[in-house]
């Protein structure tokens, strides 16, 4: 009896040991392509998004700042905080469901291949160019101050949760939006998907890569 238990108990370390092994050889690998992923966060940020975005876990969001409050504090790469920025320049004073739809948009633009393949990329498509970029607070000739530390903190939160994928979707696949404030040519032309908040969201003809 006393040989069954030691053969039984090298069976089960040695089962142990592969999974310790091949748990450790996982982990190496998602490290690996992370490491890649900040080396080059233009290039990879789109396959990043496609095949090795963790699973979202089930997290219900409920779209306030008592929820979002609670939320740890985020922290991320080069693509995290071009988000977070664009959120607070754009979307710090829209609803946290708003602000989650305006980072939905620049999402769907990464996924389009019609757009450029990084968070990055997107936002600063045609600065340099007064007046004629994508997000207009990144060539109105200003000099881009974050004064309010607590709402850059909360659009912040908002914009790791959006990479992760937690949140649902909100604009239908969304790629354009105005303020209610204006109304641009492009409007009239592309297909209204969502109003939230100050924001009114459109698609193009096309579908992002996504959809």
């Amino acid at each position: 009896m006393r040989r069954f238990f030691v053969a039984a108990a090298v069976i089960l370390a040695a089962l142990g040991s592969k999974s310790a092994i091949a748990d450790t050889g996982l982990n190496m690998v998602i490290e690996r392509e992370q490491a890649s992923l900040n080396a080059q966060p233009g290039s990879r940020f789109r396959q990043y998004l496609k095949s090795f975005r963790p699973k979202p876990k089930p997290v219900e969001v409920t779209y306030s700042r008592a929820w979002l409050d609670d939320q740890p504090k985020p922290e991320g790469d080069e693509n995290f905080r071009c988000l977070s920025e664009a959120l607070y320049f754009e979307a710090r004073g829209e609803t946290v469901k708003g602000q989650f739809a305006v980072a939905e948009v620049i999402m769907n633009r990464v996924k389009s291949s019609r757009f450029p393949n990084s968070l990055c990329g997107v936002i600063r498509q045609g600065t340099g160019k007064k007046y004629q970029c994508q997000f207009t607070y990144t060539c109105d000739g200003r000099k881009e101050v974050i004064a309010e530390k607590q709402a850059f903190e909360r659009v912040s939160k908002v914009a790791r949760v959006i990479i992760d994928g937690v949140s649902q979707e909100l604009t239908n696949g969304a790629t354009h939006y105005h303020t209610t404030a204006v109304r641009p040519s492009w409007s009239r032309v592309y297909k209204r998907t969502a109003k939230i908040g100050v924001h009114i969201f459109y698609r193009h003809n096309y579908r992002t890569a996504s959809n």
